[in-house]
Protein backbone atom coordinates (compact mmCIF):
# COMPACT_ATOMS: atom_id res chain seq x y z
CA UNK A 1 0.00 0.00 0.00
CA UNK A 2 1.52 3.23 -0.98
CA UNK A 3 1.65 6.02 1.97
CA UNK A 4 -0.75 8.61 2.00
CA UNK A 5 1.02 12.01 1.06
CA UNK A 6 0.33 13.54 4.39
CA UNK A 7 2.36 10.78 6.28
CA UNK A 8 5.31 11.27 3.35
CA UNK A 9 5.56 15.27 4.18
CA UNK A 10 5.35 14.56 8.54
CA UNK A 11 8.57 11.71 7.74
CA UNK A 12 11.84 13.30 8.95
CA UNK A 13 14.28 13.45 6.29
CA UNK A 14 16.49 10.89 7.57
CA UNK A 15 13.41 7.83 7.06
CA UNK A 16 12.68 10.32 4.00
CA UNK A 17 15.74 9.07 2.80
CA UNK A 18 15.20 5.82 3.93
CA UNK A 19 12.29 5.01 2.17
CA UNK A 20 12.89 6.55 -1.55
CA UNK A 21 16.55 3.94 -1.29
CA UNK A 22 14.13 1.49 -0.17
CA UNK A 23 11.77 2.16 -3.00
CA UNK A 24 9.09 1.67 -0.70
CA UNK A 25 8.18 5.43 -1.97
CA UNK A 26 8.75 6.66 -5.32
CA UNK A 27 10.55 10.25 -6.01
CA UNK A 28 7.34 11.12 -8.10
CA UNK A 29 4.89 10.45 -5.37
CA UNK A 30 7.30 12.18 -2.60
CA UNK A 31 7.13 15.30 -4.81
CA UNK A 32 3.64 15.15 -5.75
CA UNK A 33 2.88 15.07 -1.63
CA UNK A 34 4.71 17.71 -1.18
CA UNK A 35 3.78 19.79 -4.13
CA UNK A 36 0.33 19.72 -3.07
CA UNK A 37 0.98 20.87 0.60
CA UNK A 38 2.88 23.30 -0.46
CA UNK A 39 -0.19 24.79 -2.90
CA UNK A 40 -2.34 24.37 0.15
CA UNK A 41 -0.08 25.50 2.93
CA UNK A 42 1.90 28.29 1.36
CA UNK A 43 -0.59 30.79 0.57
CA UNK A 44 -1.14 31.48 4.16
CA UNK A 45 2.73 31.88 5.45
CA UNK A 46 4.85 32.90 1.99
CA UNK A 47 7.43 30.41 3.14
CA UNK A 48 8.58 29.45 -0.39
CA UNK A 49 8.57 32.03 -3.02
CA UNK A 50 10.12 31.20 -7.08
CA UNK A 51 8.29 27.70 -7.00
CA UNK A 52 8.83 25.85 -10.57
CA UNK A 53 6.72 24.54 -12.51
CA UNK A 54 4.56 20.87 -11.03
CA UNK A 55 5.34 19.25 -14.55
CA UNK A 56 8.80 20.21 -15.03
CA UNK A 57 9.72 19.09 -11.02
CA UNK A 58 7.49 15.88 -11.51
CA UNK A 59 9.98 14.83 -14.74
CA UNK A 60 12.73 15.47 -12.74
CA UNK A 61 11.68 13.20 -9.91
CA UNK A 62 10.96 10.82 -12.43
CA UNK A 63 14.57 11.22 -13.62
CA UNK A 64 15.86 10.43 -10.42
CA UNK A 65 13.72 6.98 -9.99
CA UNK A 66 14.89 5.79 -13.27
CA UNK A 67 18.49 6.44 -11.77
CA UNK A 68 17.22 4.25 -8.75
CA UNK A 69 15.82 1.42 -11.18
CA UNK A 70 19.47 1.30 -12.47
CA UNK A 71 20.95 0.79 -9.35
CA UNK A 72 22.17 4.37 -8.98
CA UNK A 73 21.49 7.10 -6.02
CA UNK A 74 23.32 10.08 -5.75
CA UNK A 75 23.58 9.95 -1.92
CA UNK A 76 21.67 11.07 1.08
CA UNK A 77 19.02 13.53 -0.34
CA UNK A 78 18.16 11.53 -3.56
CA UNK A 79 14.87 12.80 -5.17
CA UNK A 80 14.25 15.30 -1.52
CA UNK A 81 12.56 18.24 -2.62
CA UNK A 82 14.94 21.31 -1.42
CA UNK A 83 14.10 24.77 -1.92
CA UNK A 84 16.84 27.32 -1.44
CA UNK A 85 17.00 30.46 0.78
CA UNK A 86 16.67 33.53 -1.82
CA UNK A 87 20.29 34.87 -0.63
CA UNK A 88 21.84 32.01 -2.68
CA UNK A 89 22.60 31.50 -6.36
CA UNK A 90 20.21 28.63 -7.87
CA UNK A 91 21.49 28.20 -11.51
CA UNK A 92 18.28 29.15 -13.52
CA UNK A 93 16.51 30.36 -10.96
CA UNK A 94 16.13 34.13 -9.55
CA UNK A 95 18.14 35.79 -6.86
CA UNK A 96 16.32 38.57 -5.68
CA UNK A 97 18.05 38.65 -2.09
CA UNK A 98 14.48 40.03 -0.92
CA UNK A 99 15.36 43.40 -3.34
CA UNK A 100 13.75 45.11 -5.67
CA UNK A 101 16.78 46.06 -7.50
CA UNK A 102 17.34 42.38 -7.94
CA UNK A 103 13.86 41.04 -8.79
CA UNK A 104 14.27 40.20 -12.73
CA UNK A 105 18.39 38.77 -11.65
CA UNK A 106 18.79 35.15 -12.82
CA UNK A 107 21.54 33.09 -11.72
CA UNK A 108 24.37 31.67 -14.26
CA UNK A 109 25.78 29.06 -11.70
CA UNK A 110 25.32 27.23 -8.39
CA UNK A 111 26.31 29.00 -5.43
CA UNK A 112 28.59 26.01 -3.84
CA UNK A 113 26.68 24.62 -1.08
CA UNK A 114 23.64 24.41 -3.65
CA UNK A 115 25.88 22.47 -5.61
CA UNK A 116 26.93 20.27 -3.12
CA UNK A 117 23.46 19.62 -2.26
CA UNK A 118 22.58 18.90 -6.14
CA UNK A 119 25.19 16.26 -6.08
CA UNK A 120 23.62 14.77 -3.48
CA UNK A 121 20.38 14.62 -5.15
CA UNK A 122 18.07 17.06 -4.33
CA UNK A 123 15.99 18.52 -6.59
CA UNK A 124 15.48 22.54 -6.58
CA UNK A 125 11.68 23.15 -6.30
CA UNK A 126 12.38 27.18 -5.97
CA UNK A 127 13.47 29.68 -2.99
CA UNK A 128 12.72 30.15 0.48
CA UNK A 129 11.72 33.65 1.49
CA UNK A 130 14.06 36.14 3.03
CA UNK A 131 13.78 39.78 4.09
CA UNK A 132 16.01 42.39 1.89
CA UNK A 133 19.82 41.43 1.94
CA UNK A 134 18.97 39.53 4.51
CA UNK A 135 18.90 42.18 6.77
CA UNK A 136 16.86 42.21 10.11
CA UNK A 137 15.27 39.43 11.63
CA UNK A 138 12.06 39.54 10.55
CA UNK A 139 11.75 38.15 6.96
CA UNK A 140 9.25 40.41 4.73
CA UNK A 141 10.70 42.75 1.65
CA UNK A 142 9.22 44.26 -1.28
CA UNK A 143 9.51 41.65 -3.63
CA UNK A 144 7.34 39.12 -2.23
CA UNK A 145 6.04 40.39 1.20
CA UNK A 146 5.82 39.16 4.41
CA UNK A 147 6.88 35.38 6.21
CA UNK A 148 4.16 34.23 8.51
CA UNK A 149 5.15 32.55 12.07
CA UNK A 150 4.07 28.34 11.16
CA UNK A 151 2.51 28.64 14.41
CA UNK A 152 0.38 31.91 13.99
CA UNK A 153 0.36 33.68 11.33
CA UNK A 154 0.00 36.82 12.83
CA UNK A 155 3.05 36.94 14.00
CA UNK A 156 6.64 37.49 12.96
CA UNK A 157 8.54 33.94 11.59
CA UNK A 158 11.90 35.78 12.72
CA UNK A 159 14.76 35.84 9.83
CA UNK A 160 16.28 35.69 7.78
CA UNK A 161 16.41 32.44 7.26
CA UNK A 162 12.23 32.93 8.18
CA UNK A 163 10.90 31.27 5.08
CA UNK A 164 13.38 28.12 5.53
CA UNK A 165 12.21 27.42 9.11
CA UNK A 166 8.21 28.06 8.22
CA UNK A 167 8.37 25.43 5.57
CA UNK A 168 10.68 22.87 7.56
CA UNK A 169 7.53 23.36 10.42
CA UNK A 170 4.89 23.39 8.19
CA UNK A 171 6.03 20.35 6.69
CA UNK A 172 6.55 22.28 3.38
CA UNK A 173 10.05 20.81 2.69
CA UNK A 174 11.62 17.64 4.32
CA UNK A 175 14.61 19.73 5.60
CA UNK A 176 16.55 23.08 4.68
CA UNK A 177 19.36 25.60 4.30
CA UNK A 178 19.85 28.81 5.44
CA UNK A 179 22.50 31.03 6.48
CA UNK A 180 23.53 33.01 9.55
CA UNK A 181 25.01 36.50 10.38
CA UNK A 182 23.10 37.65 13.51
CA UNK A 183 21.49 34.69 14.43
CA UNK A 184 19.42 33.72 10.76
CA UNK A 185 19.99 30.06 11.53
CA UNK A 186 18.82 30.36 14.86
CA UNK A 187 16.43 32.94 15.86
CA UNK A 188 13.75 31.71 13.19
CA UNK A 189 14.54 28.28 14.16
CA UNK A 190 13.23 29.21 17.91
CA UNK A 191 10.48 31.28 16.73
CA UNK A 192 9.60 28.32 14.16
CA UNK A 193 10.27 24.78 16.96
CA UNK A 194 12.80 23.89 14.66
CA UNK A 195 16.35 22.95 14.80
CA UNK A 196 18.97 25.64 13.34
CA UNK A 197 22.58 24.76 13.47
CA UNK A 198 25.58 27.77 13.00
CA UNK A 199 28.36 26.20 12.27
CA UNK A 200 31.86 27.19 13.08
CA UNK A 201 33.33 30.25 11.04
CA UNK A 202 35.09 28.42 7.91
CA UNK A 203 32.63 25.16 7.95
CA UNK A 204 30.62 25.53 5.46
CA UNK A 205 32.36 27.73 2.78
CA UNK A 206 30.23 30.47 1.30
CA UNK A 207 31.65 30.91 -2.81
CA UNK A 208 31.18 32.49 -5.00
CA UNK A 209 32.04 35.47 -2.31
CA UNK A 210 32.64 39.34 -3.02
CA UNK A 211 35.22 38.97 -0.49
CA UNK A 212 37.35 36.10 0.89
CA UNK A 213 38.91 37.13 3.70
CA UNK A 214 37.12 39.38 6.02
CA UNK A 215 33.75 38.20 5.22
CA UNK A 216 33.71 35.56 7.65
CA UNK A 217 30.73 37.23 10.05
CA UNK A 218 28.08 34.95 7.92
CA UNK A 219 27.84 31.66 6.81
CA UNK A 220 25.60 29.48 5.28
CA UNK A 221 23.84 25.76 7.09
CA UNK A 222 21.86 23.38 8.36
CA UNK A 223 18.20 23.24 9.79
CA UNK A 224 15.94 20.71 10.29
CA UNK A 225 13.21 18.80 12.38
CA UNK A 226 15.57 16.51 14.16
CA UNK A 227 19.31 17.09 15.26
CA UNK A 228 19.68 13.78 12.76
CA UNK A 229 18.89 15.92 9.71
CA UNK A 230 20.79 18.47 10.93
CA UNK A 231 23.73 16.93 11.35
CA UNK A 232 23.40 15.13 7.78
CA UNK A 233 22.59 17.94 5.77
CA UNK A 234 25.97 19.49 7.54
CA UNK A 235 27.78 16.79 6.56
CA UNK A 236 27.19 17.52 2.62
CA UNK A 237 27.61 21.13 3.15
CA UNK A 238 30.64 21.58 5.17
CA UNK A 239 34.24 20.88 3.74
CA UNK A 240 37.17 22.84 2.65
CA UNK A 241 37.26 24.54 -1.06
CA UNK A 242 39.66 26.18 -2.73
CA UNK A 243 37.53 28.92 -4.02
CA UNK A 244 37.21 29.82 -0.21
CA UNK A 245 40.68 30.28 1.21
CA UNK A 246 39.81 30.63 4.95
CA UNK A 247 37.43 27.47 4.50
CA UNK A 248 38.43 24.59 7.23
CA UNK A 249 38.79 20.83 6.40
CA UNK A 250 35.66 18.57 7.20
CA UNK A 251 35.83 15.63 9.80
CA UNK A 252 33.04 12.97 10.63
CA UNK A 253 30.04 14.38 10.32
CA UNK A 254 28.51 10.70 10.58
CA UNK A 255 25.41 10.25 12.65
CA UNK A 256 25.73 6.53 13.68
CA UNK A 257 25.68 6.95 17.33
CA UNK A 258 25.21 10.91 17.15
CA UNK A 259 23.31 11.45 21.21
CA UNK A 260 25.76 8.71 23.01
CA UNK A 261 27.18 11.63 25.38
CA UNK A 262 27.50 10.69 28.80
CA UNK A 263 25.43 13.72 30.25
CA UNK A 264 26.99 12.70 33.87
CA UNK A 265 30.30 14.38 32.75
CA UNK A 266 28.51 17.24 30.77
CA UNK A 267 28.90 20.74 32.08
CA UNK A 268 26.57 23.80 31.13
CA UNK A 269 27.39 27.52 31.70
CA UNK A 270 24.12 29.03 31.74
CA UNK A 271 24.78 33.04 30.63
CA UNK A 272 20.93 33.95 30.56
CA UNK A 273 20.69 37.35 30.33
CA UNK A 274 24.62 38.09 31.09
CA UNK A 275 23.49 39.05 34.24
CA UNK A 276 20.93 41.95 33.42
CA UNK A 277 22.51 43.35 30.58
CA UNK A 278 20.25 41.91 27.59
CA UNK A 279 16.91 43.47 28.21
CA UNK A 280 14.36 39.59 28.01
CA UNK A 281 10.56 39.81 27.39
CA UNK A 282 8.47 38.34 30.62
CA UNK A 283 8.88 34.48 30.33
CA UNK A 284 11.54 33.53 28.02
CA UNK A 285 14.26 33.56 30.97
CA UNK A 286 12.92 30.80 33.05
CA UNK A 287 11.68 28.67 29.81
CA UNK A 288 14.70 28.77 28.45
CA UNK A 289 16.72 27.78 31.57
CA UNK A 290 14.25 24.87 32.66
CA UNK A 291 14.34 23.90 29.65
CA UNK A 292 17.70 22.49 30.43
CA UNK A 293 16.81 20.31 33.12
CA UNK A 294 15.81 17.57 30.61
CA UNK A 295 19.59 17.25 30.82
CA UNK A 296 20.53 17.84 34.31
CA UNK A 297 17.81 14.95 35.00
CA UNK A 298 20.40 12.54 33.88
CA UNK A 299 23.24 13.68 35.59
CA UNK A 300 24.17 17.14 33.64
CA UNK A 301 25.36 20.35 35.92
CA UNK A 302 24.23 23.59 34.84
CA UNK A 303 25.63 26.79 36.46
CA UNK A 304 24.87 30.27 36.07
CA UNK A 305 28.01 32.04 35.03
CA UNK A 306 29.16 35.54 34.90
CA UNK A 307 29.59 36.52 31.10
CA UNK A 308 33.38 36.27 31.52
CA UNK A 309 33.54 39.34 28.76
CA UNK A 310 32.31 43.42 28.99
CA UNK A 311 29.39 43.00 26.68
CA UNK A 312 29.68 47.16 26.16
CA UNK A 313 32.98 46.44 24.68
CA UNK A 314 31.69 43.32 22.46
CA UNK A 315 28.94 45.26 21.37
CA UNK A 316 30.85 48.36 20.21
CA UNK A 317 33.13 45.98 18.16
CA UNK A 318 30.26 44.20 16.95
CA UNK A 319 28.47 47.23 15.53
CA UNK A 320 32.05 48.49 13.60
CA UNK A 321 32.51 44.91 12.24
CA UNK A 322 28.82 44.65 11.27
CA UNK A 323 28.31 48.06 9.59
CA UNK A 324 31.82 47.40 7.34
CA UNK A 325 31.02 43.83 5.94
CA UNK A 326 27.40 45.54 5.34
CA UNK A 327 28.37 48.37 3.77
CA UNK A 328 30.49 46.23 1.16
CA UNK A 329 27.20 44.15 0.01
CA UNK A 330 25.13 47.49 -0.27
CA UNK A 331 27.98 49.49 -1.88
CA UNK A 332 27.59 48.19 -5.52
CA UNK A 333 23.78 49.14 -5.50
CA UNK A 334 24.52 52.65 -4.81
CA UNK A 335 27.14 53.24 -7.67
CA UNK A 336 23.86 54.39 -9.03
CA UNK A 337 22.54 56.70 -6.39
CA UNK A 338 19.07 56.46 -8.33
CA UNK A 339 18.83 53.30 -6.65
CA UNK A 340 18.64 54.34 -3.04
CA UNK A 341 15.04 55.15 -3.04
CA UNK A 342 14.81 51.17 -3.88
CA UNK A 343 16.96 50.08 -0.69
CA UNK A 344 15.45 49.45 2.55
CA UNK A 345 16.21 51.95 5.41
CA UNK A 346 18.02 49.78 7.64
CA UNK A 347 20.32 48.56 4.90
CA UNK A 348 20.94 51.98 3.90
CA UNK A 349 22.12 53.03 7.91
CA UNK A 350 24.04 50.57 7.49
CA UNK A 351 25.92 51.89 4.56
CA UNK A 352 26.05 55.55 5.81
CA UNK A 353 27.13 54.35 9.22
CA UNK A 354 30.61 52.48 7.58
CA UNK A 355 30.86 56.01 5.20
CA UNK A 356 34.65 57.52 6.80
CA UNK A 357 35.07 54.89 9.27
CA UNK A 358 38.58 54.94 9.65
CA UNK A 359 41.29 51.37 8.80
CA UNK A 360 42.65 52.31 12.86
CA UNK A 361 38.74 52.03 14.36
CA UNK A 362 38.61 48.62 12.16
CA UNK A 363 41.58 47.10 13.59
CA UNK A 364 40.59 48.08 17.29
CA UNK A 365 37.43 46.69 17.02
CA UNK A 366 39.27 43.29 15.68
CA UNK A 367 41.63 43.71 18.39
CA UNK A 368 38.18 43.95 20.81
CA UNK A 369 36.86 40.76 18.84
CA UNK A 370 40.31 38.55 19.79
CA UNK A 371 40.07 39.35 22.83
CA UNK A 372 36.47 38.61 23.31
CA UNK A 373 37.48 35.24 21.43
CA UNK A 374 39.84 34.30 23.92
CA UNK A 375 37.56 34.98 26.92
CA UNK A 376 34.79 32.81 25.65
CA UNK A 377 37.61 30.08 25.28
CA UNK A 378 38.19 30.35 28.85
CA UNK A 379 34.23 29.84 29.31
CA UNK A 380 34.77 26.72 27.37
CA UNK A 381 38.09 25.24 29.07
CA UNK A 382 35.24 24.94 32.22
CA UNK A 383 31.99 24.02 30.39
CA UNK A 384 30.88 22.05 27.28
CA UNK A 385 28.49 24.28 25.79
CA UNK A 386 27.20 27.64 26.77
CA UNK A 387 23.63 28.52 26.84
CA UNK A 388 21.32 31.49 26.59
CA UNK A 389 17.76 32.04 25.15
CA UNK A 390 17.89 32.47 21.17
CA UNK A 391 15.88 35.35 21.43
CA UNK A 392 15.21 38.53 23.61
CA UNK A 393 11.28 38.98 22.07
CA UNK A 394 8.39 36.65 21.49
CA UNK A 395 7.68 35.96 17.82
CA UNK A 396 5.95 39.98 17.48
CA UNK A 397 3.18 41.46 15.20
CA UNK A 398 4.24 40.60 11.35
CA UNK A 399 2.71 43.84 10.32
CA UNK A 400 6.05 45.49 12.51
CA UNK A 401 8.97 46.10 10.67
CA UNK A 402 11.28 45.16 14.17
CA UNK A 403 10.53 46.01 17.81
CA UNK A 404 10.91 49.11 18.93
CA UNK A 405 11.36 48.69 22.93
CA UNK A 406 11.52 45.48 25.18
CA UNK A 407 9.75 46.09 28.00
CA UNK A 408 10.29 49.96 28.71
CA UNK A 409 13.81 49.95 27.49
CA UNK A 410 14.18 51.33 23.63
CA UNK A 411 16.08 49.53 21.05
CA UNK A 412 18.66 52.13 19.96
CA UNK A 413 19.32 50.14 16.43
CA UNK A 414 16.77 48.02 14.10
CA UNK A 415 18.85 45.38 15.49
CA UNK A 416 19.66 45.52 19.08
CA UNK A 417 17.09 43.56 20.13
CA UNK A 418 18.84 40.16 18.52
CA UNK A 419 22.40 41.34 20.61
CA UNK A 420 22.05 37.75 22.13
CA UNK A 421 23.04 35.74 18.95
CA UNK A 422 26.49 37.52 18.24
CA UNK A 423 28.18 36.33 20.79
CA UNK A 424 28.31 32.83 18.69
CA UNK A 425 29.17 34.79 15.52
CA UNK A 426 31.86 36.87 16.76
CA UNK A 427 33.84 34.26 18.48
CA UNK A 428 33.26 32.07 15.23
CA UNK A 429 31.79 29.46 17.51
CA UNK A 430 29.61 26.99 16.47
CA UNK A 431 25.95 27.25 17.83
CA UNK A 432 22.45 25.35 17.55
CA UNK A 433 18.84 26.11 18.60
CA UNK A 434 17.07 23.89 20.48
CA UNK A 435 13.14 23.92 20.96
CA UNK A 436 12.67 25.40 24.67
CA UNK A 437 9.10 25.71 24.51
CA UNK A 438 6.38 27.75 23.99
CA UNK A 439 4.84 30.87 26.00
CA UNK A 440 2.45 29.63 28.51
CA UNK A 441 0.30 33.32 29.05
CA UNK A 442 -0.49 36.61 27.57
CA UNK A 443 0.63 37.27 24.41
CA UNK A 444 3.39 34.75 24.14
CA UNK A 445 0.57 32.11 24.60
CA UNK A 446 1.21 29.10 22.63
CA UNK A 447 4.82 30.74 20.84
CA UNK A 448 7.79 28.92 20.52
CA UNK A 449 11.23 29.81 21.93
CA UNK A 450 14.47 28.27 21.76
CA UNK A 451 17.87 27.97 23.84
CA UNK A 452 20.88 28.42 21.57
CA UNK A 453 24.03 25.87 23.00
CA UNK A 454 27.14 27.47 22.00
CA UNK A 455 29.94 24.62 20.99
CA UNK A 456 33.96 24.67 21.81
CA UNK A 457 35.99 26.04 18.50
CA UNK A 458 35.28 23.59 15.62
CA UNK A 459 33.54 21.32 17.90
CA UNK A 460 30.11 20.75 15.60
CA UNK A 461 30.45 16.96 16.33
CA UNK A 462 30.21 17.24 19.82
CA UNK A 463 27.79 20.02 19.73
CA UNK A 464 25.32 17.27 17.60
CA UNK A 465 25.80 14.46 20.26
CA UNK A 466 25.02 17.42 23.16
CA UNK A 467 21.70 18.66 21.17
CA UNK A 468 20.94 14.87 20.35
CA UNK A 469 20.53 14.37 23.73
CA UNK A 470 18.26 16.89 24.71
CA UNK A 471 16.01 16.05 21.73
CA UNK A 472 15.82 12.13 22.98
CA UNK A 473 14.45 13.54 26.41
CA UNK A 474 12.25 16.22 24.76
CA UNK A 475 9.99 13.99 22.66
CA UNK A 476 7.32 14.85 24.27
CA UNK A 477 7.23 18.69 23.47
CA UNK A 478 8.77 18.15 19.70
CA UNK A 479 5.61 16.14 19.16
CA UNK A 480 3.27 19.26 18.81
CA UNK A 481 3.06 20.94 15.67
CA UNK A 482 1.66 23.84 14.58
CA UNK A 483 -1.58 24.19 15.32
CA UNK A 484 -3.11 25.49 11.89
CA UNK A 485 -1.24 23.12 9.94
CA UNK A 486 -3.45 22.22 7.18
CA UNK A 487 -3.81 18.64 5.83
Amino acid sequence: MNPAPSSITDWNAETLSRRIHARDVSCREVMQAYLARIHRVNPTYNAIVSLQPDDLLLRQADARDAQLARGESMGWMHGMPQAVKDLAHVAGLPTTLGSPLMRHFIAKEDGLMVARMKAAGCLVIGKTNTPEFGLGSHTFNEVFGVTRNAWDPTRSAGGSSGGAAVALAQRLLPVADGSDFMGSLRNPAGWNHVFGLRPSQGRVPMAPAQDLWLSQLGTEGPMGRTVQDVARLLGIQAGWSPDSPLSIANYDLSTGSIGQFDLKNLRIGWLGDLGGHLPMEDGILPLCRSALDRLTRDGAVVDEVAPGFDPVKVWDAWRVWRRVLVASRIAPFLLNPKNRAQIKPEALWEYDQAQGLPATEFLAASTQRSVFYQQMCAQLARYDVLALPVAQVWPFDASLRWPQQIGTQPMDTYHRWMEVVIYATFAGLPCISVPAGFGPEGNAKGLPMGVQLIGQPQGERALLDIAAAYEQRAQELLQSSPSQQAR
